[in-house]
């Protein structure tokens, strides 16, 4: 049973812009002139990799400077991550696999869960779990017409989000067959990225997106 709250969280935040802003590799130096250039662009979704330098620090930053902005972490794989996470104030665990611990710390802590998956399988048993949406990953391998397919035997209302590999101009394809959203990552953010340049790349994939 997925926390009413965290879908309603990820209903208005999917509402206002279905992209996940992926910040691999921010440092908490970075956070806030880069939180702010995606908010700037109409941002919702921003997600720091806990394989990044200090991200819990970043986390912590990113959601005192921006309480309306979903926020968390990527790459969580462990329930002591998202208790991590959670202390942070981060409200939404992202994680390139499906662990069903994961899931369930994440709903028991009343956050937003979006386990990766890449097969049906995959995808019947993390919304068996609770996950709020799917994390389509990596997406090199998973093409439009393979997400048309998911499109079709999953519930109407899930949420499919590919990540990996995401740019302006592969969007439509993806749309076309039936993808809710997309995490973005090194196409939008990279390490020692300027936040004026990743101001820039934002609008491009907004007005990709709303084109």
């Amino acid at each position: 049973m997925t926390d009413l709250n965290a879908s309603e969280t990820l209903a208005q935040a999917l509402h206002q812009l279905p992209l996940i802003a992926i910040l691999r590799g921010l440092t908490p130096t970075e956070a806030p002139a880069t939180g702010q250039a995606l908010v700037d662009s109409g941002f919702a979704i921003i997600e720091v990799p806990l394989n990044s330098p200090t991200p819990l620090q970043s986390i912590k930053a990113l959601t005192a400077l921006f309480p309306q902005t979903l926020i968390g972490a990527g790459t969580v794989l462990h329930a002591q991550q998202v208790m991590d996470v959670h202390a942070a104030g981060g409200r939404l665990v992202v994680s390139p696999n499906f662990n069903p611990a994961v899931v369930a710390k994440a709903l028991a802590l009343g956050m937003v869960v979006l386990p990766g998956v890449a097969t049906p399988s995959e995808a019947f048993a993390a919304l068996e779990a609770g996950a709020h949406g799917l994390k389509l990953f990596p997406a090199e391998m998973i093409s439009p017409s393979v997400v048309k397919a998911l499109r079709a035997v999953l519930p109407p209302a899930t949420a499919l989000m590919p990540v990996g590999g995401i740019t302006p101009q592969t969007m439509a394809a993806y749309r076309s067959a039936g993808a809710t959203g997309f995490g973005l990552g090194s196409a939008l953010y990279a390490p020692g990225r300027s936040a004026q340049d990743v101001r820039l790349k934002a609008m491009e994939f907004v007005q990709a997106f709303r084109a």
